[in-house]
């Protein structure tokens, strides 16, 4: 569903962040993108996601050029969620989410009684409903970070892409959304991309893992051919990681 071409993307004069990488991200798929930091993931999700253009290549949605495809129509199908969401004003949680459904509200038009139970719907897939009467400006990261997704959710898109989702949440609050996106996939069919170094998490939920080093593809494959010593201590130039495999999940440490 989500495919880059020998895309390449550089800011300003800066050398390329992302150096010809080719990939394509299936219908219907969970897939972590990992890597060691400035590798390019953030970038990489963010062309996904067409808020950047690669200066070469081109990168592709359902079999269209990304760009070619109007932006409220984009809107309606593809979702992403940054690592830090800015919300300085003290709207509620409800308002906040009401948000994502800017795609199916003509201009000028308030919610409507569907679209807020759309909304209420995303927050308590994320277990997030109570939320609702919240400010955000009360919230802690993690739960903000909750809401960020929900927003997303509320969109009802059919592809999620989510950079460190998971990165302001306590160890019970990442697995539980990483078992909600296995949800949403194995229920609705949902495409998502998730850049990730909860690299524990993602075996076995995840159906395929992208390993970027440098701003190249390092690495790709099932859980079980990439999170090994040999692809790891290569990707993050670590000898010391060890993995083991136990009860059908990879275990992952470094000496």
């Amino acid at each position: 569903m989500f495919e880059a071409r020998n895309a390449e993307f550089a800011y300003a004069t800066a050398a390329p962040v992302i150096r010809g990488v080719t990939l394509a991200a299936g219908r219907g798929q969970l897939s972590a993108l990992i890597g060691p930091n400035g590798c390019g993931k953030s970038t990489l999700i963010r062309l996904f996601a067409g808020l950047l253009t690669p200066a070469r290549g081109e990168i592709r949605f359902d079999g269209a050029r990304l760009d070619t495809i109007p932006r409220r129509e984009a809107a309606k199908r593809i979702a992403y969620v940054p690592q830090a969401t800015a919300l300085a004003f003290p709207f509620t949680v409800l308002e906040v989410v009401l948000t994502g459904r800017s795609p199916y509200t003509a201009r000028f038009r308030f919610e409507d009684a569907h679209d807020r139970e759309r909304a209420m719907e995303a927050l308590e897939t994320v277990d997030a409903g109570h939320l609702a009467a919240r400010r955000v400006t009360e919230l802690s990261g993690g739960e903000r970070q909750m809401v960020a997704v929900a927003r997303a959710l509320a969109q009802e898109p059919q592809c999620l892409l989510l950079d460190e989702p998971s990165a302001a949440l306590d160890l019970k609050h990442r697995a539980a959304l990483m078992r909600t996106l296995a949800a949403l996939r194995d229920a609705q069919g949902l495409t998502a991309l998730v850049v990730t170094h909860d690299l524990h998490l993602i075996d076995p939920l995840f159906d395929h893992v992208f390993a970027l080093r440098g701003g190249l593809l390092a690495a790709e494959g099932r859980p079980e051919e990439v999170l090994t010593d040999a692809v790891l201590a290569d990707v993050y130039e670590d000898p010391h990681v060890r993995t083991r495999r136990v009860e059908g999940r990879t275990l992952i440490w470094s000496n």
